[in-house]
């Protein structure tokens, strides 16, 4: 059985990952499993949320449920951000470790840090400042396959350019 394609859309807060993979979700013909940080964060009890360590195991798990769905056959999209925690200090290679074997694609999705912080007041549900934090602990060496600027890009045409990468695999 052919496993199923991995697409990581790594970026800092607010670059659009979220807005391309539910546009991808529109796209009849086109299924996609979902699995984001914000969701498996969902999983840690609240009171243990702020300790690195139990979000650190939380995206690791969810590294191999994506590797589950891709051994089963079904294409899967991360949303996340490959960023350097307590208990994970080396994510990028915990990351190529577990995914040696798997079709993993990993898209940058970038936009202007100035465009992020409007975002994020916009959205109110994040620091201003939150997405200048995480980039002060994103993995600086991360071998992309492809880069995507979401200012230059509807949410549309990135989620197109998606799919034609995923469709050409």
């Amino acid at each position: 059985m052919r496993k199923g394609r991995i697409i990581f859309l790594n970026g800092v807060t607010s670059t659009g990952k979220t807005s391309i993979v539910n546009e991808i979700f529109t796209r009849e013909g086109e299924l996609y499993y979902a699995l984001s940080y914000d969701l498996f964060e969902e999983t840690i009890p609240e009171w243990a949320v702020d300790e690195g360590t139990h979000y650190s195991e939380a995206i690791i798990a969810m590294y191999y449920a994506a590797c589950g769905f891709s051994s089963q056959g079904r294409d899967v999209l991360i949303d996340g951000l490959i960023m350097n925690l307590p208990g994970l200090e080396e994510h990028y290679k915990k990351l190529k470790q577990i995914f040696e074997g798997y079709p993993l694609e990993i898209v940058e999705v970038f936009c202007p840090l100035e465009i992020c912080r409007k975002r994020n007041i916009e959205r109110g549900d994040r620091a201003e400042n939150k997405s200048e934090i995480q980039m002060e602990i994103m993995e600086k060496n991360i071998s992309y396959n492809y880069t995507i600027d979401t200012s230059r890009h509807s949410v549309a045409e990135c989620a197109d350019l998606i799919l034609k990468i995923c469709n050409n695999m």
